[in-house]
């Protein structure tokens, strides 16, 4: 039984997200970070989309939580993308 507010979309489709949703983020990212931590992002954001959203994520809880005590500057963004990263396995293949 589904109540008239809810959403049968499941979660899926970050795409399609509200219009007043994404200008929100936008305008709280725009806020969180400086101009070079946004242009940072936004290249990740073409490489590595989920890592870029979960960076995005982060930040605006941070922010909204009040927890941000200043802007987060490229080196603290670096800082976090390199924490965040997944770790990539060195694979070695010895030959007999």
């Amino acid at each position: 039984m589904l109540s008239a507010g809810t959403s049968t979309g499941g979660g899926r489709g970050s795409d399609k997200e509200d219009p007043e949703k994404k200008a929100a983020r936008e305008s709280m990212l725009r806020t969180a970070l400086t101009t070079e931590a946004r242009q940072r992002l936004a290249n990740v954001k073409m490489v590595r989309p989920e890592l870029a959203s979960a960076i995005e994520e982060y930040v605006i809880q941070l922010a909204s939580a009040g927890r941000l005590k200043k802007v987060i500057d490229d080196e603290q963004l670096k800082q976090m993308l390199y924490a965040l990263q997944e770790k990539k396995r060195d694979i070695k293949i010895r030959r007999m």
